[in-house]
């Protein structure tokens, strides 16, 4: 039994991860703003994470074995949360993401050649540029700088952090059906079974994927089963772009989809890239995790998607 605070843990993946530390006899935690309460049984600390005096406020003289960050996106809340659990964890992990590796969004990552799996070090935390003046504060900002927000993160905690830690940087999550809140899959459905065209760039590239349950497993295994440290990919097997995954749908809909060629400057749907940066998850194999085929669950996956798609109107 390890002692556990999930900061986050409200929706999606980070409600099945707090239902499996619970279900594993693990003391659990949940630090959230309030939005939602956690299972009974489940301490729940209720703080804004950005406000540095609440958050050890709230805290109060608790200590953790681990804790898990599902919800920093900044070096500014990396920096915050550095300093408010110095002395009271030995492991910290924060879930991450694929877009890290995006060449797209910086000039300091060299693109590979399509096919050849984006490793760990790629991107590397302990010599990655932080610049905590940056206005990280302001939404629009931050939401245009997603992933370098999450890149300088993941810096700020390699680098000042005084306990053990990993950064778990997840594939495209699907799964759940109605616990998908991205809308993302539902997008697809929608297109396609409506009949409207799906917007694609002119040669798509394949990504990977990880089903929400599996994410939660990993994050557990990470959290209380294993001691490694810095960045660790988290995809299920197998490369599937963004027409594979449309063929997955019409064979449950029975409708054919149909594609337009995104114009220059507007926006294709989701999973549709013209870039290169599909992961390799060999260090988390070689490291003990055994990864599913995307293959194998990702009609399951459509088939709960489309149960929990609203009726189309009449």
């Amino acid at each position: 039994m390890r002692r556990v605070c999930v900061i986050g843990g409200s929706r999606y993946f980070g409600k099945l991860l707090v239902q499996r530390l619970k279900a594993a006899g693990h003391r659990d935690t949940v630090l959230n703003r309030g939005s939602s309460t956690p299972p009974d049984g489940v301490e729940h600390l209720v703080a804004d994470r950005d406000d540095e005096r609440a958050l050890t406020s709230a805290l109060a003289s608790r200590s953790f074995d681990v804790v898990i960050d599902q919800v920093c996106y900044t070096p500014v809340q990396a920096a915050i949360a550095v300093r408010a659990f110095r002395d009271r964890t030995d492991r910290y992990v924060m879930t991450s993401t694929i877009e890290v590796y995006d060449p797209d969004t910086t000039a300091a990552i060299s693109p590979l050649p399509p096919g050849e799996p984006v490793p760990e070090d790629a991107v590397d935390p302990a010599s990655w540029p932080v610049d905590t003046d940056l206005p990280w504060h302001d939404a629009a900002y931050l939401e245009g700088h997603y992933a370098e927000g999450k890149r300088q993160a993941e810096a700020v905690f390699t680098r000042q952090g005084s306990f053990a830690f990993a950064a778990v940087r997840s594939a495209h999550v699907l799964g759940g059906g109605a616990r998908d809140f991205t809308g993302r899959l539902d997008h697809y459905i929608q297109h396609i079974t409506e009949g409207k065209p799906l917007a694609v760039h002119p040669t798509v590239l394949p990504t990977v994927f990880v089903h929400d349950e599996e994410l939660a497993d990993l994050l557990l295994w990470a959290a209380t089963a294993a001691d490694f440290t810095g960045p660790l990919n988290a995809c299920s097997d197998g490369l599937i772009d963004v027409r594979a995954l449309c063929d997955v749908i019409a064979a449950r809909t029975g409708r054919r989809p149909t594609y337009r060629v995104a114009v220059a400057g507007e926006e294709a749907s989701p999973f549709s890239f013209d870039r290169h940066y599909a992961m390799s998850n060999a260090r988390a194999r070689r490291l003990g995790f055994a990864f599913s085929r995307t293959a194998d669950w990702l009609p399951g996956v459509v088939a709960e998607a489309l149960a929990a798609a609203p009726a189309p109107a009449t």
